[in-house]
């Protein structure tokens, strides 16, 4: 036992030292307690085999710097600038103050103490000015880790002028889902390297001619989904592949928000207009077309409530849980999709549903993978994988007081723990096994949006015990990538499953029956 431990012991032991008998009993039942905790700390100690989590990833030897231009510099392309090491004053300021004011405020700690990619922002190109403005002050801002910005972007109205600058190595496209395929492939084909944000495209066919356009030029290819980051899920998987639950047959991912926000109803920028905003730009690849107004403004700024620029809750949300589970548990496409929801709460004129399930199945592995999401209810669910011995639960109710950990809890009529069980060793009230990486940190996170991507483990994670934005070392991933010609974590082949997964679930949507996918022909039936 610890030294801790003994002095805890023995000031427990003079606290009853004026109450004999009853005192003796408190510290008989203190010890059995302590001896039953280090039992169950201990259960999975000699099953679980690597305890270490991930390390900081080292920067490789090949470190030459990097020019980068930003395709869309909203609300998710600011956070991947920032995730390159590159915010706005305006940024900096208001972390920094909140930091003053709170101490479990971490971002503005977490920021500064991100390791510098050597890289800069050299062009800018948002169809908003001041979206556009924002990134050219991010550039330059000298607010941020590591040495001072060489340079200020320059300012683009177009991505193809953007793209012809032979300076710029690589792009982050962080557009609508409808310019996605479009710009990734005009990007590919001019020879730069394409950090894009997920969903990967609007359509399937999209996701299709821009996985082959990637492997055909040889680009270095990154989807946005930083949970292949997040410390978490390589422990989840490491106890999955050791056969800790057991036979999975079914897993079961969900989503909750309760709030305009969260259901995409985002402000409406008080300067944005016919002046400031290229509008005719915006709707050139979506399939219906509406003159410049307030009905406009409206589809600009909450563009996700409409199926002509976003992929709705399929490609918004469902596809970092899918995404997540897939780099858990290999899954790869799945055989057959069927998805059913509706427009059940905000009746505001979008044509994505608010309330929708999906179901996947896997016949070749025995297992189907269910999704329900809500926009009209925050109480947190979780994921689950339920195995024969044991089911893992992540995020939710049962997170065991972690925001983005996991718990094991054992199945009362498990094969492999069936003597622990019957020992009492194993209680299936209790976890077997528990993952809470930054516990301490939660009062940090405020917004019912942010809890909800913290839950998640989206906006940060742990390597040795630092806490790090998952979306800076998924930037860093690339960059390392393209520096040593390596593959990255979530490359396009790794990017298609979550692409036709979600496609498929779509598609059963608008048809009303389930899909199928035949890999021969690389086609949904």
């Amino acid at each position: 036992m610890s030294e801790n431990n003994n002095m805890d012991r023995r000031e427990l032991i003079k606290g009853l030292a004026t109450v004999p008998v009853f005192g003796l009993f408190l510290v008989k039942l203190w010890q059995k307690m302590r001896r039953d905790a280090i039992k169950k700390s201990n259960i999975l100690s000699n099953l679980v085999q690597e305890n270490s989590a991930p390390a900081v990833i080292k920067s490789l030897s090949d470190s030459r710097h990097l020019n980068i231009g930003i395709i869309g510099y909203g609300g998710r392309g600011s956070h991947l600038v920032r995730g390159a090491g590159f915010a706005t004053k305006g940024w900096t300021d208001t972390v920094a103050e909140n930091a003053k004011k709170n101490k479990l405020d971490k971002q503005f700690e977490t920021y500064m103490t991100q390791e510098d990619l050597n890289c800069s922002i050299k062009g800018v190109c948002d169809l908003f000015d001041v979206r556009a403005n924002q990134g050219l002050d991010a550039s330059k801002n000298e607010i941020r880790p590591g040495a001072k910005p060489r340079s200020t972007a320059t300012r683009y109205l177009h991505y193809t002028e953007l793209l012809a600058n032979d300076e710029i190595d690589a792009v982050i496209v962080a557009t609508p889902d409808h310019w996605h395929a479009r710009i990734a492939m005009a990007a590919a084909k001019a020879g730069k390297h394409v950090y894009c944000e997920k969903g990967l495209t609007r359509t399937f066919d999209e996701a299709i001619a821009l996985h082959d356009i990637v492997k055909e030029t040889g680009i270095t290819f990154q989807l946005g989904h930083q949970n292949r980051q997040v410390e978490a899920n390589e422990k989840a998987k490491q106890i999955i592949r050791q056969g800790l639950l057991g036979k999975i047959n079914l897993v079961e991912l969900a989503t909750n928000r309760n709030s305009p926000w969260g259901a995409w109803v985002w402000n409406i920028h008080p300067k944005g207009n016919a002046k400031t905003i290229d509008w005719d730009t915006f709707q050139e690849p979506s399939p219906n077309k509406f003159p410049f107004g307030e009905e406009a403004l409206k589809r600009f700024f909450r563009w996700r409530c409409w199926f002509d620029y976003g992929t709705g809750l399929s490609g918004d949300l469902l596809s970092h849980d899918f995404d997540a589970i897939n780099q858990i548990m290999d899954l790869g496409i799945p055989k057959y999709a069927s998805s059913t929801g509706g427009i059940y709460f905000y009746k505001d004129g979008r044509d994505v549903p608010d309330v929708w399930n999906a179901t996947f199945e896997y016949p070749d592995k025995d297992l189907t993978v269910l999704y329900s999401a809500t926009l009209s209810s925050n109480e947190p669910r979780g994921n689950r994988i339920m195995g024969h011995d044991a089911t893992m639960q992540m995020g939710g109710q049962s997170g065991g007081g972690s925001i983005h950990g996991f718990i094991v809890t054992a199945d009362s009529e498990s094969t492999q723990y069936k003597e622990r069980l019957e020992q009492g060793i194993i209680n299936t009230k209790y976890p077997i096994y528990t993952y809470s990486p930054g516990s301490k940190q939660i009062d940090g996170v405020t917004s019912a949006t942010s809890r909800y991507f913290a839950n998640k483990g989206l906006l940060y994670t742990y390597r040795e015990g630092k806490r790090v934005d998952p979306t800076h070392l998924h930037i860093k991933d690339w960059l390392d990538s393209i520096r040593s010609g390596s593959q990255p974590k979530c490359n396009i082949d790794v990017a298609l499953h979550e692409a036709v997964a979600c496609h498929m679930a779509t598609e059963s949507y608008f048809q009303g029956r389930r899909i199928e996918w035949d890999p021969k022909k690389r086609a949904l039936v």
